[in-house]
C-alpha cells in the first residue's frame, strides 16, 4: 500500500510539472504581449498613425487653397484667350472647349492627388480623352497647341502648389506666348482652303499671274500657294493661300 501511495504520489508531482510547463508559455506570451510593453505600444501606435495617415491622404477636402488656385487657373486661361488667342485668330467656337478641358483636368488632377487610385484606373480616364482626338473633327496646329497649354495649366494648377509658385509658373507661360505668337519675332501668317476653276492657269511659269488672280478674288494678301488638289473632271483646283492680315 505504502507503495501504492508513492507511486501516485510520484505521478501526481509528474502531472503537476507538465501542467506547469504546459501553462508557462501561454503565460509567458500573455505577458509578452501586455499592453503595458513598451515595444507594443510603439508597434499599435505607429500602426493608428499609419492608418490615420491614409485616411486622411483618401479623404477630399475643399479647402481655400483649392478655390485660389482654380480662380488663379481660370484667370490665367481668360487672360490667354482674351489677350492673345481670340485678338489674333478671330474664333470663338474653340473658346468653350479650352475652358471645359482646363477645368476638368485640374478637377481630375486634384482628385488623383488626394485619393488612392490605380495605376491602371489611372491611365484609363485619360485614355478617355485621347480617344476625343479621334471622334472629333481635326483642328488646326495652332489650336491643338493652344489646347495643350491649357491642358497642362489645370494640371500644374491641380497638384496645389504653393501660391507663389504658381503665380510663377503661370507668369512664365502667359510671357512666352505672347511673345512667341505676336509679331515681335516672325509675322504671323494665316492660311485656308479655295477652290479655284481656271485649272490652266495651274503652272509653275504662270505662278505669279495666279496669286495676283487670287488676290482680286479673294482680296486677301497672299503671300505664297499651295496646290492640293486638282481635278480635270470639273476644270477646278483645290489651293491653300497663305496669307497675312
Amino acid at each position: 500500500m505504502l507503495k501504492n501511495f508513492v507511486n501516485n504520489r510520484n505521478n501526481c508531482v509528474m502531472v503537476f510539472l507538465l501542467m506547469i510547463m504546459l501553462a508557462a508559455p501561454g503565460k509567458v506570451f500573455a505577458l509578452e504581449t501586455t499592453d503595458n510593453d513598451p515595444l507594443v505600444a510603439d508597434a499599435t501606435e505607429i500602426k493608428e498613425s499609419k492608418a490615420e495617415k491614409k485616411k486622411d491622404k483618401d479623404t477630399i477636402t475643399i479647402n481655400t487653397r483649392f478655390y485660389v488656385s482654380l480662380a488663379m487657373d481660370v484667370a490665367a486661361v481668360l487672360l490667354i484667350i482674351l489677350l492673345i488667342y481670340h485678338p489674333n485668330y478671330k474664333k470663338l467656337d474653340t473658346i468653350f472647349t479650352f475652358i471645359v478641358f482646363n477645368v476638368i483636368i485640374f478637377l481630375l488632377t486634384f482628385v488623383l492627388n488626394k485619393v488612392k487610385i490605380s495605376m491602371g484606373a489611372a491611365f484609363g480616364l485619360f485614355a478617355v480623352f485621347s480617344m476625343l482626338r479621334y471622334r472629333t473633327e481635326g483642328i488646326g496646329m495652332k489650336d491643338m497647341t493652344y489646347l495643350f497649354i491649357f491642358i497642362a495649366l489645370g494640371l500644374i494648377s491641380g497638384i496645389q502648389l504653393e501660391y507663389d509658385v504658381l503665380a510663377i509658373i503661370i507668369g512664365i507661360v502667359l510671357f512666352i506666348t505672347l511673345f512667341l505668337d505676336s509679331n515681335f519675332i516672325l509675322k504671323r501668317e494665316f492660311s485656308q482652303n479655295v477652290q479655284f476653276d481656271k485649272i490652266e492657269m495651274i503652272k509653275p511659269e504662270l505662278r505669279a499671274e495666279l496669286i495676283e488672280e487670287l488676290r482680286q478674288r479673294t482680296g486677301l494678301n497672299i503671300r505664297r500657294i499651295a496646290i492640293h488638289n486638282l481635278d480635270f473632271l470639273k476644270d477646278s483646283a483645290e489651293i491653300r493661300v497663305y496669307y497675312r492680315e
